[in-house]
This record gives structure tokens, C-alpha cells and sequence, in this order.
């Protein structure tokens, strides 16, 4: 078993800054691939951003790409993602999630967080 909390959320202005963190507890969090994902209201959880084992980068969701950069460090048991540049459509609930494996697909996800709320205001 893993568990994940989230933390980092909060209100912010268009064009601010952010950073999310994902503390795992329990089995290893450098086992699993790690995935931010976000879920805005009436529509469907969205793949951010995934992160491997070992710290390897995987593609981020066009959306956010070369405004979000993921990373990990395996020593404190923590992923993080910086978001910059956010936007009022990057407000949503934020989940991180493990998996022994990449996917980009939120229900093979093993693991969930409870999430933490971003808020963007224009």
C-alpha cells in the first residue's frame, strides 16, 4: 500500500506561480511511476504530467507543456510539480498517483491522493 498527500494548492493570479507537492508514505514511492492529474469542474480527470522511477521525464499534456515541469526526489518520498505561467483554465483539483507502471490512463492508476484544489483567477 501507498499513500499519497497532496499539498501546495491555493489561489493564485493568471500568469503566477505554484508548486505541488506529493508526499508518498508506505511502500517505496521510487517503486511506482508517479502522475499528476487534474480534474476541473464537469469535465473529465486529465493526464498533466508523469514521471518515471528513476526521474526520467515523460511528455506532459500539450495544455501545459513548457509552462509545468514535473520532478521527483526519491530520497524524500516526494514528486513535485512547478506550474508557471498558469492560466484560469489550469484551475482544477490536482491528484497525484502511483503505478509500477506509465500510463496515461487515470483508472490503471494504483494509487490516488485526495487532491488539492488550484485556483486561478484572471
Amino acid at each position: 500500500q501507498v499513500q499519497l498527500v497532496e499539498s501546495g494548492g491555493g489561489l493564485v493570479q493568471a500568469g503566477g506561480s505554484l508548486r505541488l507537492s506529493c508526499t508518498a508514505s508506505g511502500r517505496t514511492s521510487s517503486n511506482y511511476v508517479m502522475g499528476w492529474f487534474r480534474q476541473a469542474p464537469g469535465k473529465e480527470r486529465e493526464f498533466v504530467a508523469g514521471i518515471g522511477r528513476d526521474g526520467g521525464s515523460i511528455p506532459v499534456a500539450d495544455s501545459v507543456k513548457g509552462r509545468f515541469t514535473i520532478s521527483r526526489d526519491n530520497a524524500k518520498n516526494t514528486v513535485y510539480l512547478q506550474m508557471n505561467s498558469l492560466k484560469p483554465e489550469d484551475t482544477a483539483v490536482y491528484s497525484c498517483a502511483a503505478n509500477p507502471t506509465f500510463t496515461m490512463v487515470a483508472f490503471e492508476y494504483d494509487y490516488w491522493g485526495q487532491g488539492t484544489q488550484v485556483t486561478v483567477s484572471s
